[in-house]
C-alpha cells in the first residue's frame, strides 16, 4: 500500500482568465524585446565571471600553507558555488538556461559538484513536488513535517518549536549538508516517495549517483588533503564551514518567501483542490526586494512569486514581469505583496512563533491562513 497521498489536481486553468493574461503578458514581453525565454550574453557572461571565481578561490585552496588559508579560500570558493547555482543550476532545473536539455543537465552536474548535491533528485523535489504542491502539507516535500522546524498549523507540535524563531539559523545552515549525506542517500535507497519516480534506475542510475558523490569527495577533500601540507583536521573543519554559510546564505534568501502570512493546505483526499495552479501561487508565495547590489546575484529567488508563476523563463526576466503579477492580482482579486526583505524577515519570525506555540493550549491558527 503506498503510504503517500496522492499528486494534488488543480481546477482547470490552463484557459482561464488569469492564465491567459499571464501567458500573453510573457509572450508580449519577449516579443517587444525581440527575446528569448533563455540565457544572454550578459547573463553568460556573469555565469563566467562567477565560474572564474570559483576556480581562483579553488586554486587558492589546493595552494594554501596554512589552516586560515585553507578556510577562507575553502569558504569563497563554495559560496561562490552556491551564488553560481542561484544563477545558472536553478534555471536550468526549470529547463530556462539553454535551449538543449541535454545541457541544463550537464550544467547542473557541474555546478552541483562542489555542493554535493545529487541534481536528478533535487529537481524532482524541487520541480515536481514543491513547485507542483508549494505548502501543500504531505505534497510539498519542503515542508515535510521534522524534527526541527513545525511549517505547517497541520503538523504535530513538539516541545522544542517554541524555540524554532531562534535556532532557524543553525537549520538553515545545515540543509545542504542534510540534502547532499541525509535526503540523497535516503533518494537513492528507495525509502522517500521518490522511489516511485523511475530516476536513476537499476546499475547506470547507481554508477550516476556514486560517480558524482565520490567526484564531490575527491574534489572537496581529497585533492586539498594531498595538495596541502595540513593535514586532515583543516580541510575537514574548512569543508563544513564552507557548506554550512553557503547554505546558510541560501536559505535565508527564501525561507519566508512560503510563510509571509500566505495560506497552506492540507493535500485533498480526493486529490483535488479548490483553485487553478496560478491562483495557488499567489496564495502561497510572496516576492521580496533585496539591496540593489545584492539583487543581480540572487538568480531572481527575491522575485519568488512571479519565479513561480514563470519558471520555465530566464530570471533575468523577472524584473519586466513582476509588475505584470502585481497587475494580474489587482485584476483577479488574488493576493499580492511584494515586502522589502526586513519585512520578510519579520514575518517569517511571526510564523516561527505562531508554529511554535502549543496549539493544545494557545490560539495559533486563527493567525495563519489554513484552506
Amino acid at each position: 500500500m503506498n503510504p503517500y497521498p496522492p499528486r494534488a489536481r488543480y481546477a482547470p486553468g490552463a484557459d482561464s482568465p488569469l492564465a491567459r493574461r499571464l501567458r500573453e503578458q510573457a509572450a508580449l514581453h519577449l516579443r517587444s524585446t525581440q527575446d528569448h525565454a533563455f540565457a544572454d550574453a550578459g547573463m553568460w557572461l556573469k555565469i563566467a565571471l562567477l565560474a572564474a571565481i570559483v576556480f581562483s578561490c579553488y586554486g587558492l585552496a589546493l595552494t594554501a600553507t596554512n589552516a586560515m588559508g585553507l578556510v577562507l579560500a575553502t569558504i569563497a570558493y563554495v559560496f561562490a558555488t552556491m551564488v553560481l547555482a542561484m544563477n545558472s543550476l536553478h534555471d536550468a532545473a526549470h529547463g530556462s538556461l539553454c535551449r538543449s536539455a541535454r545541457a541544463n543537465r550537464l550544467a547542473m552536474r557541474l555546478v552541483a559538484l562542489p555542493l554535493g548535491i545529487e541534481p536528478v533528485y533535487w529537481t524532482l523535489r524541487h520541480v515536481h513536488y514543491h513547485h507542483s504542491h508549494a505548502n501543500v502539507d504531505g505534497l510539498d516535500l519542503d515542508i515535510e513535517p521534522n524534527v526541527a522546524l513545525r511549517q505547517t498549523p497541520f503538523q504535530a507540535w513538539q516541545p522544542q518549536y517554541r524555540w524554532q524563531h531562534l535556532y532557524w539559523p543553525l537549520v538553515a545552515a545545515i540543509s545542504l549538508p542534510w540534502i547532499n549525506w541525509v535526503f540523497d542517500w535516503a533518494d537513492r535507497l528507495g525509502r522517500t516517495r521518490l522511489r516511485d519516480d523511475g530516476v536513476l534506475q537499476g546499475p547506470r542510475g547507481w554508477a550516476t549517483f556514486l560517480l558524482h558523490k565520490g567526484l564531490h569527495g575527491l574534489l572537496t577533500i581529497a585533492l586539498p588533503l594531498w595538495l596541502t601540507p595540513l593535514g586532515l583536521g583543516p580541510v575537514l573543519l574548512a569543508y563544513a564551514l564552507a557548506q554550512l554559510l553557503a547554505s546558510c546564505f541560501l536559505v535565508a534568501t527564501i525561507l519566508g518567501t512560503h510563510w509571509a502570512d500566505v495560506a497552506f493546505f492540507r493535500a485533498p483526499a480526493d486529490g483535488q483542490l479548490p483553485h487553478s495552479w496560478h491562483e495557488h501561487a499567489f496564495h502561497t508565495t510572496v516576492d521580496w526586494r533585496g539591496h540593489w547590489l545584492l539583487r543581480p546575484w540572487l538568480g531572481g529567488l527575491d522575485l519568488h512569486l512571479t519565479h513561480h508563476l514563470f519558471p520555465t523563463l530566464s530570471h533575468r526576466h523577472y524584473d519586466a514581469l513582476s509588475p505584470v503579477v502585481a497587475q494580474a492580482a489587482r485584476d483577479f482579486g488574488l493576493p499580492y505583496r511584494c515586502l522589502r526583505y526586513h519585512e520578510l524577515h519579520a514575518a517569517q519570525q511571526r510564523f516561527l512563533r505562531r508554529m511554535g506555540r502549543n496549539p493544545a493550549v494557545e490560539s495559533v491558527d486563527a493567525d495563519v491562513r489554513i484552506a
